[in-house]
């Protein structure tokens, strides 16, 4: 009996472990959305910069979805158990974190699973694949429309982790997963894991994770190195774009407002050599006079960033290029107004952004 005893605590301590060795992949609990916030250099960290974007022409209706909790359950069948040593258990459960997650924050729930498998299931139906990379990039972003805009999200957790949500955005955030999902459409990928993996890669320097400096905070640093893993091409020169002519060391500056740096003084110097790296590459941008000149030129899903005369930083805000379906060009985005939502026309959207002086544009390429 006492054996029996001993084979169930321990095969409920391993179910136990293996909930703590799932995938690093985490989303949130809908929040009220915010209405005045930048691109992640400044947002949620109490920075002395605040961009205001116009809500001109935006819907501000907001879709706020509650996802429901879910965690695995501790009553596995062992026989399914994998193996594994009483030493190599009590190593595991040696090595094992302490939680620092805040209150809403759970592993990859159903809710976002389904979601995927909708927008999937779109993609078929309107044979997305068959069309221009482009196109699908307009096409998924459009599934999003109405759903909230959220600040601050990769930074909840004082522990860089790989953060995927279908449910809310900050301007990057919705970005990084349109661009996913239809990388993974053209290809007719549709595997939710590699969907995931392809966030990793867009979002941090060489397509990995390791630890918060190597995530891509600069987007100019997130297009060049985005650009080396053939995911997307700077046009902007090719556009007509100007030398901004600026040194990029807003994080460095202003380190009082990012607490991982406050803390860390290796995490510090490594975002000193990441700027110090920018310096070497020349940052241009379209001035905000020549965009209307340059409408014949952009296509849909076209990556465009609001480039800033803010000291230290590069752009303040991201979306896509949308065509209407009268054919004028306007802005797809997660908009600090409140929610995913249409900028009818790109060019007085940006002239109307305190601070901006123009745009960057990238372009999606199709995947191999």
């Amino acid at each position: 009996m006492r054996n029996f005893w001993s084979l169930a605590v321990l095969g409920f301590a391993i179910a136990g472990v293996n909930i703590f060795l799932i995938p690093d992949v985490w989303v949130f609990q809908s929040q009220p959305a915010a209405v005045a916030i930048v691109d992640r250099q400044t947002e949620a960290h109490g920075a002395d910069v605040t961009t205001q974007l116009t809500a001109e022409s935006e819907n501000r209706e907001a879709t706020n979805k509650q996802t429901v909790s879910s965690f695995p359950s501790l009553f596995w069948d062992l026989n399914n158990l994998p193996e594994i040593s009483y030493s190599q258990l009590l190593e595991v459960l040696a090595r094992r974190p302490e939680s620092n997650n805040t209150p809403g924050e759970t592993a990859a729930q159903p809710e976002d699973i389904a979601r995927f498998d909708e927008i999937v299931q779109y993609a078929k139906q309107q044979n997305l694949p068959d069309r221009p990379i482009g196109e699908i990039v307009q096409a998924i972003a459009d599934n999003f429309q109405g759903l909230p805009y959220a600040e601050g999200l990769l930074d909840k957790s004082g522990e860089e982790k790989l953060l995927v949500t279908l449910s809310k955005f900050d301007c990057v955030l919705f970005v990084e997963t349109v661009l996913a999902l239809s990388r993974g459409v053209a290809v007719k990928d549709y595997d939710y894991q590699n969907f995931v993996n392809r966030i990793e890669e867009q979002r941090y320097l060489n397509g990995k994770l390791n630890g918060y400096c190597s995530r891509l905070h600069y987007f100019s640093e997130w297009i060049n190195d985005n650009q080396k893993r053939q995911t997307v091409e700077n046009i902007t020169v090719e556009l007509g774009g100007v030398p901004m002519n600026k040194t990029l060391n807003f994080m460095s500056q202003h380190r009082s407002s990012y607490p991982q740096m406050v803390k860390d003084e290796a995490t510090y110097q490594c975002i000193v050599g990441v700027e110090a790296d920018l310096a070497k590459t020349a940052v241009n941008y379209i001035p905000t006079n020549q965009i209307k000149s340059i409408y014949s030129q952009l296509k849909p899903g076209d990556i465009v960033a609001v480039a800033t005369d803010v000291k230290g930083l590069d752009v303040t805000h991201t979306g896509f290029v949308y065509r209407n379906a009268d054919g004028n060009l306007g802005l797809i985005h997660a908009s600090p107004a409140g929610a995913v939502t249409v900028a009818y026309d790109l060019h007085r959207y940006i002239s109307r952004v305190e601070s901006a002086i123009g745009i960057v544009v990238a372009r999606a390429k199709t995947p191999n």
